[in-house]
């Protein structure tokens, strides 16, 4: 099987590189302080109810500032939600209600999305953030990293990276309700040329889900010059695209096919202190808690070189430190995160189960980067990779003042 060529090595027709493709793309969230986030919903309201409630010198601890945000911070309005921009130590308001948001790779967690709590929250992405967007993630890179070089939500992700260098958060669209594609001006027009007029935003996600490598110029591409094989990757980053959606779209949750399930088959304790795997019986274990049938390959399916299924448990049972807001946690193991873990089992399986498909993806004649520039796609123009304006509304600004725009 023939890799493609590296997107700066000089031989052959040279894949384009993500970052051509889908030229705008944003850094990661920053929310300077943990407490922000949490894997169930009640603990964000339980610790807003403690911050608001406590003295000023308490709050201010709590509270966690930064040379960023501080409780005396006036901020703009976070773009599509309704919290205060009044300075917090005045007037905090009622608590925001937490919105679900996808924490680094396979992680459902809640964020309060309140833009005085968030250092850098990345008011671009909120404005195109809804039902019609979809959101590639670009992992960091590792050394020796087997794992996938991408993947895709429909949730606002925080770009969090398990380890190495944080990667990057793509939009498919550049405006609200699925206007104007994140793509190269022209590419869709040449693949269409290619391939016919079925091609759309969303297939070329599908083909870039499918068929991106990772090389050491960065995430690349190989275009395929054939239908067939342009078709057959579709399909197949369609259904990479239908599972991490996880019923996002079509409502069907995913399934592990031939009837085939985990189950809890021993009640999980209400605080398990360890994971561990046991590969002949398929059996995940949660300190005296037992889940099976769990395929090896849910269990060892790794992003930037961290097992997914010990990075989420971990997130879950690490102690908080002491007397900060973080510590506001449920007492016990939540029915919800069983759930929850059963669907990421499912998941991971079946993502295991595509990757020997991926890996047969990328021999074949290519679009590369000679035929890209003679028709116009490369280079791509600076305005294609900033932000588009989109808006057509008044913001609030700091202390309720509204921005001129």
């Amino acid at each position: 099987m023939a890799a493609p060529a590296a997107a700066g090595s000089g031989e052959g027709p040279r894949s384009p590189l993500l970052d051509d493709l889908m030229p705008w793309s944003v850094r990661p969230l920053r929310t300077g302080r943990p407490w922000v986030t949490a894997p169930d919903a009640g603990s964000l309201r339980a610790r807003w109810e403690r911050l608001v409630r406590a003295p000023d010198a308490e709050r201010e601890r709590l509270f966690g500032p930064t040379r960023t945000r501080g409780p005396q911070t006036p901020v703009a309005a976070l773009p599509g939600q309704s919290t205060g921009t009044g300075r917090f130590a005045r007037e905090p308001g009622p608590c925001p209600e937490p919105v679900r948001i996808l924490h680094g790779p396979f992680d459902e967690q809640w964020l309060l999305p309140d833009h005085r709590l968030i250092d850098v929250a990345r008011p671009e992405l909120w404005r195109v953030a809804d039902g019609h967007q979809l959101f590639l993630l670009e992992h960091g890179r590792v050394p020796q990293d087997t794992g996938p070089a991408l993947s895709v939500t429909a949730l606002l992700p925080d770009g969090h990276s398990p380890a190495g260098r944080p990667g990057r958060i793509r939009p498919l669209f550049r405006r609200p309700g699925g206007g104007e594609p994140n793509l190269a001006p022209g590419l869709l027009g040449l693949l269409r040329a290619r391939h016919g007029d079925a091609v759309t935003a969303e297939s070329v996600l599908a083909w870039i889900l499918a068929a991106a490598r990772r090389t050491p110029d960065g995430c690349a591409v190989p275009l395929p010059a054939d239908t067939a094989r342009w078709s057959a990757g579709v399909e197949l980053g369609r259904e990479l695209l239908r599972v991490q959606l996880r019923g996002a779209r079509d409502g069907e949750r995913p399934r592990l096919p031939g009837g085939r399930r985990p189950y809890v088959r021993a009640a999980v304790p209400p605080a398990p202190s360890e994971l561990s795997y046991d590969a002949g019986e398929q059996v995940l274990n949660l300190g005296t808690g037992r889940i099976s049938p769990v395929p090896a390959g849910a269990w060892e399916f790794r992003v930037g070189g961290v097992r997914v299924l010990e990075m989420w448990f971990g997130r879950r049972t690490a102690a908080p430190g002491a007397g900060g807001l973080e510590a506001v946690l449920p007492r016990a193991w939540p029915q919800e995160w069983t759930s929850e873990l059963l669907e990421l089992i499912t998941l991971l399986a079946l993502l295991a189960e595509l990757r020997p498909r991926q890996e047969e993806l990328v021999a074949g004649p290519e679009i590369g980067v000679p035929e890209l520039r003679a028709a116009g796609v490369l280079p791509v123009p600076v305005a294609a990779r900033r932000p588009a304006s989109v808006l057509d509304h008044q913001e609030e600004g700091p202390d309720g003042q509204f921005a001129l725009l």
